[in-house]
């Protein structure tokens, strides 16, 4: 598994604004949007992020990587051993 060290020096290569967070197991988002393209890796544990719009969900687990669209619907929900995420925009 890559670390964090390692995830953060490839999010920085391709976004701006980079920054980690954590959440305890079973936290949730709502949905909402954000005006620009956010690019995002899991870094421990896991969550699922629901596309709204698209009816989908993603799970991602530690070195998985997700980008969404500008403008994109989306919610999540935190696994049950929590997550640390890091995350940038473009």
């Amino acid at each position: 598994m890559p670390t964090l060290d390692e995830l953060m020096t490839k999010l920085r290569n391709e976004a701006s604004g980079c920054y980690s967070w954590s959440n305890g197991g079973g936290d949730r988002y709502a949905a909402h949007t954000h005006n620009y393209e956010k690019v995002l890796y899991c870094v421990e544990g896991s969550i699922t992020f629901v596309l709204e719009s698209e009816g989908k969900q993603l799970e991602l687990r530690p070195g998985d990587r997700m980008v969404l669209p500008a403008g994109t619907v989306h919610s999540a929900v935190v696994g049950g051993a929590g997550c640390t995420c890091i995350e940038g925009h473009r």
